[in-house]
C-alpha cells in the first residue's frame, strides 16, 4: 500500500501548504494526513486550504504536543488505512521534498521489516547555535546510555512501517520528548534504527519552531538524565561503602561485594519506578531476579577492572571513577533490554490496544465529500 505522509501542525505557516503541494505533485498516489494540534479558530482557514490541497485533516480539540499529535495520526492511519506505512514530516518546510520521498521509498523497499527509517541530517553548514548544541548533547547522551551512535537523534523525518504503528502509539510522551523516547525504546522492542542521509535545512534560523529551549529540552533529556542521576546516586553510595569497607577490612574483594550489595537495592528500586516506568508489565520478582543476574555479571566486571587499575598503581578512588564510567552505558542497555523488558505480546507500555490515542480528535471533511 502507498505510504501516508503524516504532518503534525500547530499554528503552521505558509510552508505547510507548499509542502503539501510539492508532495501531491511528486507522489499523487501517496496519502497526506495533517494533524491540527489544537491550533484554534485563527488557523481554520489554513487547514481548510490544506484540505483543498488534497490532504486529510485530523483536528485535536486542544494543543497536546507533538508526541500526542503523532500518536493520534498513527492511530488514525492504523484504523482507516491498515497496511499503510507512515512517513512523518514537519510542517515548517525543514524537510526537502526529495528527502521525504527517499524515506518513503526506503520503507516501500521492505515494508515488512521491523525498523524505523530516520532521515538524518549531517548538521553541516549554517545551523542555529541552539540546534547545534542540542543535537550534539543529545547524541552524546544517547550514545552513552544506549551504546548506539546515531547521526541525528532529533530528526522529525521518520518512516514507520505499518507493523510498528501500534507499538509507537504506546510509547509514553506527549510533547517533544516523545521522539527521543521512541529511539530509546526501539532496541528494547526489537526495532532496528536505519539512517538515510538528508539535507540540513533551517529556515530563518528555525524561527518558526515552537520548541521552548528550557522546558522542552528538559522533557527531551529527562529519560537519559533520570538514568544517569540514578547511576550517580548508586555510585556515591557504592563508593562511600567501598572506601569504608576497604579501610575496615583491607580486602578489596570483600569491599567491592559489600559495597555493591549496599547500593544495588536502591538502584533497582529507583530504575524500576522512575527510569523504566515501573517495568512495563514485568513482575517485580522477575525483574529482581534479572537484576540480580545482571548485577552479578557487572560485579565481576567491576572487580576485575578495579583490581587491574588499582594493581597498576592507580589510587582506589580514581580507579573506581574510571570503572563506573566504563560500565554505566552497558548497565543501562542491559537493564532496558533484559531486566525491564516487557512480556512478549505487549506493546511498549504493557497495553494490548494503544490505538485509542486519538481521543476526541475529529476528521475535517471538504463540503460534499
Amino acid at each position: 500500500m502507498a505510504p501516508t505522509v503524516l504532518v503534525p501542525a500547530y499554528r503552521p505557516g505558509p510552508a505547510l501548504l507548499q509542502t503539501l503541494a510539492d508532495l501531491r505533485a511528486a507522489r499523487p498516489d501517496w496519502h497526506l494526513l495533517v494533524v491540527d494540534d489544537g491550533s484554534g479558530e485563527a488557523y481554520a482557514d489554513r487547514f481548510a486550504l490544506a484540505l483543498a490541497a488534497g490532504a486529510e485533516v485530523l483536528a485535536l480539540p486542544v494543543n497536546r504536543g507533538k508526541g500526542a499529535a503523532l500518536k493520534a495520526g498513527f492511530a488514525h492511519v492504523a484504523a482507516t488505512r491498515p497496511g499503510s506505512p507512515v512517513v512523518c514530516a514537519d510542517a515548517d518546510g525543514q524537510h526537502a521534498l526529495d528527502d521525504v520521498v527517499a524515506v518513503g521509498e526506503r520503507l516501500l523497499a521492505d515494508p515488512a521489516a521491523r525498523r524505523i527509517v530516520l532521515g538524518s541530517r549531517t548538521l553541516d553548514g549554517r545551523v542555529p547555535l541552539r540546534s547545534r548544541i542540542g543535537n550534539t548533547v543529545t547524541r552524546w547522551l544517547f550514545a552513552a546510555a544506549t551504546r548506539t551512535r546515531l547521526t541525528d537523534t532529533q530528526t522529525g523525518l521518520r518512516g514507520l512501517p505499518a507493523g510498528v504503528l501500534a507499538w509507537a502509539c504506546a510509547v509514553p510522551g506527549e510533547r517533544y520528548e516523545y521522539e527521543l523516547q521512541v529511539l530509546l525504546r526501539a532496541a528494547r522492542a526489537g526495532i532496528a534504527l536505519e539512517e538515510v542521509p538528508i539535507a540540513t535545512i533551517y529556515l530563518d534560523d528555525n524561527a518558526s519552531s515552537h520548541f521552548r529551549p528550557v522546558v522542552d529540552s528538559l522533557r527531551v533529556y529527562l529519560p537519559l538524565l533520570a538514568f544517569l542521576c540514578s547511576s550517580l546516586a548508586a555510585f556515591v553510595i557504592d563508593t562511600a561503602a567501598l572506601l569504608a569497607l576497604q579501610a575496615l577490612t583491607g580486602d578489596l574483594l570483600v569491599s567491592v561485594v559489600g559495597a555493591r550489595l549496599t547500593s544495588a537495592g536502591i538502584n533497582f528500586a529507583v530504575n524500576r519506578s522512575l527510569v523504566f516506568d515501573g517495568g512495563r508489565g514485568v513482575r517485580t520478582r522477575t525483574a529482581a531476579w534479572r537484576y540480580a543476574a545482571l548485577a552479578s555479571v557487572l560485579l565481576g566486571a567491576n572487580y576485575l577492572l578495579l583490581s587491574t587499575l588499582h594493581a597498576a598503581g592507580l589510587a582506589l578512588l580514581p580507579a573506581k571513577l574510571v570503572t563506573e564510567v566504563a560500565l554505566v552505558s552497558s548497565s543501562f542497555a542491559a537493564q532496558r533490554a533484559f531486566v525491564f523488558a516487557p512480556r512478549r505480546g505487549l506493546t511498549g507500555d504493557g497495553q494490548d490496544d494503544p490505538t485509542s490515542a486519538t481521543g476526541a480528535a475529529r476528521t475535517i471533511e471538504a463540503p460534499g465529500r
